[in-house]
Parts: C-alpha cells; sequence; structure tokens
C-alpha cells in the first residue's frame, strides 16, 4: 500500500478522541462469559497521538468480534500510562490483581514495556505491543511478551541507509533524549552510519528540557551532512524549530515515534518542510478503492487511520483469534499465539519464538508541503528535495 494524502487531519481529529478514549470498548454478558483484555499506553499525555489510533485499531477489532454474539466475549480495559514507565508499574497492579486482565494489547512504549513485562510474565499475561520498538525487549527471555513491529535494529538501519543512499553524507549527527526509545534508536542510527564509516557525532539531553541552545551549537560546529535523532514528536519538534533557528540546514531524519503532525506544528511547517520520518509502520491510504479497514476504521472514528492503527487491530486480533479457537486462559492464549500465522490489515502476523514478528519492512515518510507523505519502503523510496 502507498500513502501519499495528507495525514495531518487524521492524526490530528484522533488526538480530539483522546477524551474519550480513556474508557472502555464493553460488552460484557454480565453472566461470566466475558474475558477483560487490557490496553495500555499514553491516551491523554503528550506523545498521546501516536497511541490513541493503535487504540482506535483494538477497539474496531474487538467491536466487530463483540457483534458477532460470541459465546465468549471481550471487554476492552484502557489503562492510561501516558508513556511514563512508573505510572505503567502500578496501573499493572490494578490490570492483573484487581481487573483480572487476561491479555495485554501493549505497552505502547518501550520505557513502560520495560517496567512491566517482568509483571505481566509473573502473571502469566500474555502481551502483544502494536508499537514498542526498544531491541532489548526481545532479549528478556520473556515467553508472555508479542510485538507485531520491527525493532529499532531494523529501524534504525532501514532509516539510516536510507539517507546514505539518498544523500551520500560524508559526516552524521545522532542525537537523543534520556527516554529508553530514544536511546535506543539512536544507538541503531549510530552504529549504521559508523559500519558504513560515516564520520559520526552524537548529543543527549533531557526528556524535559525546553531549550536545546547547547546541543544546537554541537550540531553546527559540526556542520553534518544529515542529522538523526531518535525520539518523539513532542521534543522533535522544538528540536528540529531551534535547530533551524539556528542555522542548521542539513536533512533531519527520525523515527516512527514522531511520524505525527504535531511533529510540523511543534517545529512549524517552514522548519519542517523536507524532514524525513521512518517507522515499521504502512499507514493505508484512506482514498485507496478496496482498503477495507481503511473504510472501517473512518467510518467508526470519523476519522482516517494514523499510525499504528492497523497494528493495533492486529494485535487485538491475535488476541481475538485465539478466543475463538477455545482459549480463555493466558496461559491458553499465549500457547495460541505461538501459532499464530494470519495476514493482518499491516501485515502477515507471525510470531518468532521471542515474540518478535517475522515481518520487519520499514516504510519512510517525508514532510513536503507541510504534510507528511508515505515514500514507500525504505529499500524503494526516493527523497524530495
Amino acid at each position: 500500500m502507498r500513502f501519499g494524502r495528507v495525514l495531518a487531519l487524521a492524526a490530528a481529529t484522533s488526538l480530539a478522541l483522546a477524551g474519550c478514549a480513556g474508557g472502555s470498548s464493553s460488552s460484557g454478558s454480565g453472566d461470566g462469559s466475558t474475558l477483560k483484555i487490557g490496553f495500555m499506553g499514553d491516551l491523554t499525555g503528550e506523545n498521546s497521538g501516536i497511541v490513541i489510533p493503535p487504540n482506535n485499531g483494538a477497539k474496531l477489532a474487538i467491536d466487530e468480534y463483540n457483534a458477532t454474539n460470541p459465546s465468549v466475549k471481550l471487554e476492552l480495559k484502557n489503562y492510561d500510562s501516558q508513556g511514563k514507565p512508573e505510572q505503567a508499574t502500578s496501573l499493572v497492579q490494578t490490570a492483573i490483581g484487581t481487573d483480572k486482565i487476561t491479555a495485554l494489547i501493549g505497552p505502547a512504549f518501550s520505557g513502560e514495556s520495560k517496567a512491566v513485562g517482568g509483571v505481566l510474565e509473573q502473571g502469566k499475561v500474555p502481551s502483544v505491543s502494536p508499537s514498542a520498538t526498544n531491541p532489548g525487549l526481545a532479549s528478556n527471555g520473556w515467553k508472555y511478551w508479542h510485538r507485531v513491529v520491527a525493532n529499532d535494529n531494523d529501524q534504525g538501519p532501514g532509516i539510516a541507509n536510507f539517507l546514505i543512499t539518498a544523500k551520500s553524507p560524508k559526516n552524521a549527527y545522532v542525537l537523543s533524549d534520556d527516554q529508553e526509545y530514544s536511546v535506543g534508536l539512536a544507538d541503531a542510527f549510530e552504529k549504521t552510519f559508523k559500519d558504513k564509516g560515516i564520520t559520526t557525532e552524537r548529543d543527549k539531553f533531557a526528556k524535559d528540557a525546553s531549550d536545546y541552545s547547547s546541543t544546537v551549537q554541537k550540531v553546527k560546529a559540526a556542520n553534518p551532512d544529515v542529522i538523526t535523532y531518535g525520539g518523539y514528536y513532542a521534543q522533535a519538534g522544538r528540536l528540529l524549530k531551534q535547530l533551524r533557528d539556528g542555522g542548521v540546514k542539513a536533512t533531519f531524519a527520525t523515527g516512527d515515534g514522531s511520524l505525527d503532525p504535531q511533529l510540523v506544528s511543534g517545529a512549524g511547517a517552514a522548519a519542517a518542510e523536507g524532514a524525513v520520518v521512518g517507522c515499521p509502520c504502512n499507514i493505508p491510504d484512506a482514498g485507496a478503492p478496496g482498503n477495507e479497514f481503511a473504510t472501517k476504521y473512518k467510518a467508526k472514528f470519523n476519522v482516517d487511520p494514523a499510525i499504528y492503527a492497523t497494528e493495533g487491530y492486529d494485535a487485538a486480533t491475535a488476541i481475538i483469534n485465539a478466543v475463538k479457537a477455545g482459549n480463555t486462559t493466558g496461559e491458553k492464549i499465549n500457547d495460541f499465539l505461538k501459532t499464530e500465522d494470519f495476514k493482518g490489515a499491516s501485515k502477515q502476523i507471525k510470531f518468532k519464538d521471542n515474540g518478535e514478528p517475522q515481518t520487519n519492512a520499514i516504510y519512510v515518510y517525508q514532510v513536503v508541503g507541510g504534510v507528511i507523505k508515505n515514500l514507500g519502503a525504505s529499500t524503494e523510496a526516493k527523497i524530495t528535495g
């Protein structure tokens, strides 16, 4: 699928759903035949634009399933972590101990995934994340953990190699804040550039910083050909604005955490123009004929699909398939996930033994004319400008 439309209205309207996103999508029968499925992620915080679409996708899948009047229905319980690991740690205790969830969609971000993975493992609660990409999550020996997206060891090189092909840089500057996801993606950028013999410098700043003047001065002095940032759009927009205000003109690229129109609004359209964003997500073109998912999503939420909407749908579908097959405990659902192999809305869904997805394609987006456009797979995409 190729995405050539405006993303701005889609995700901006998605943000308007944040007020209702903290509720539940419930079709409980009240007779003991309802399983509670959790969804954990930032639903009202500064990076909620990344999480509301997959939450909507999960709601769509579960509501479609419940509409078939199955013998075992599902109730979606939302846990708004605001992307904070410490908040996720508290919420997961409620989810498992009080609410008795059977499975979890999420957590959405890497830091919170790392914080609660061991608790989910101990509670034998299978999880499927639609968007957590830190490579280390697959190295914890967790048996109940899964994700439907490629990790940063695929994303980072995919973006860096795209830049190398498109811009032939002689030197690069790698930036991050101090969040788990940001550092992990920056590590992957740095390794790829250095492995290709490209002179690479690096700097890191605090997540909650608002003045990046020190970093801007370092980058300006280095005069790089390309800049990569491993972080979320809330920070990326401010950073990009300050880089451009400081006279830095190098091509700016970032990852999936910044694939939101607020990257453009945060930086300003002029500063954001030409920025590159990579993602292990392929956002469907809502205008393409025959795109069933985009049509259903728009009909239900009155907004086009945005980042990780299809992945949220597929993560929920993986759990739904297990329940359809008669599995109603965490252990049984987890066993079934090992056998999953179906064509999802985002890609073919099949898990490796360590919970990683079999498919790891990376897609490239670029800000063109003030809007974010899909250029296609990283191995085929052509940069503008």
